[in-house]
């Protein structure tokens, strides 16, 4: 029996479909946008020859949705990466300064949790470590969403917060760092080969609440990959065998994209171009203390109202580092 050909696999016909929808409501939305900016303009014109306020009004606030729509729509057309479309696996870690980054932790989260929420997207806490007074000193999630990774990649590296501290009772400054490490769902078996001699598989039991399952058993995976120091965890899953399953997967995604940065890093080095984002990097500042602003120290994008952004409002972030990437090529 011959083997269906590249029109007749399923897979492929499934991700065509698919692709097809996506690039028809683009077509779509931006037809819409296009016959709104007509309305516009001629609303303009009768509001300027008949001089009536509250039709200018009205055209102001038309403006205001259009310019956001344009924004959105702007935005995941700058989405081309080879796995921008996938899900994405973020994981955040304390830096040095005890209770008060694992504070700094917990509020990122909640602050990519609210962020999710307002995209539609659903999130699932593959993992996380509380610290010892308060906050959390690691958490993983995974977002689930189109484009999740695309927009989210904008977020890898250290975020600084600078604020008066609430757990210093002399009331003085203090500045605390999260690293963020974001990378795609990749679903596809990667071609990646992991010696089994060049890892650990650590099990132990779920920091949860409860159920069937958490703190009863060791169900709970670690895997040390000894020759990259990467270390992947993964306690949500409803069994040791399908954690190990998950944190495999995730090792996998994670040697994989190193690969691909160090193919670019030595093209970048040939070519003088090398602009490494990295652990010990600061991507973006959040200041509380004196002055009030977020502000991205790549694309020099910023924000005065500091609680709107960790309400979630990071899109004029991601839009100007994605923007960003048009011209400036970097490792991420």
């Amino acid at each position: 029996m011959e083997e269906p050909g590249f029109w007749e696999n399923p897979e492929y016909s499934t991700s065509i479909v698919q692709e097809s929808k996506k690039l028809k409501t683009i077509i779509e939305r931006y037809a819409a946008l296009c016959e709104d900016r007509e309305d516009m303009i001629t609303l303009i014109e009768i509001g300027q020859e008949e001089g009536d306020a509250e039709l200018l009004q009205e055209i102001e606030e038309s403006f205001r949705t259009f310019e956001e729509q344009f924004g959105e729509l702007r935005l995941e057309t700058l989405l081309s990466g080879e796995y921008d479309k996938e899900n994405a696996i973020l994981t955040l870690h304390a830096g040095a300064g005890g209770t008060e980054s694992c504070d700094w932790a917990s509020m990122l989260c909640r602050m990519y949790q609210r962020w999710a929420e307002k995209k539609g997207f659903q999130v699932e806490m593959l993992d996380f470590l509380d610290g010892e007074e308060a906050g959390l000193k690691s958490v993983t999630l995974q977002i689930n969403g189109m484009n999740a990774y695309g927009y989210l990649k904008s977020e890898h590296g250290v975020h600084r917060l600078v604020r008066i501290s609430p757990f210093n009772a002399a009331g003085k400054r203090q500045t605390s760092f999260v690293s963020c490490d974001v990378m795609p769902d990749i679903k596809e078996d990667l071609d990646v080969e992991i010696k089994e001699d060049d890892i650990r598989i650590d099990t132990y039991r779920s920091s949860g609440a409860g159920g069937q399952h958490i703190n009863k058993t060791s169900s709970a995976i670690r895997i040390t990959h000894f020759p990259t120091g990467i270390v992947v965890q993964c306690q949500n899953e409803r069994s040791q065998h399908m954690n190990k399953d998950k944190a495999m997967q995730m090792l996998k995604a994670k040697l994989y994209l190193l690969k691909q940065k160090e193919q670019r890093a030595k093209e970048n080095g040939i070519r003088g171009e090398a602009k490494e984002i990295g652990w010990g990097s600061q991507i973006r500042s959040y200041v509380m203390q004196p002055y009030t602003m977020v502000k991205d120290h790549r694309t020099n994008a910023e924000v005065s109202n500091v609680q709107g952004v960790l309400d979630g409002n990071l899109d004029p972030f991601i839009n100007a580092y994605l923007a960003w990437l048009i011209n400036e090529p970097i490792l991420n």
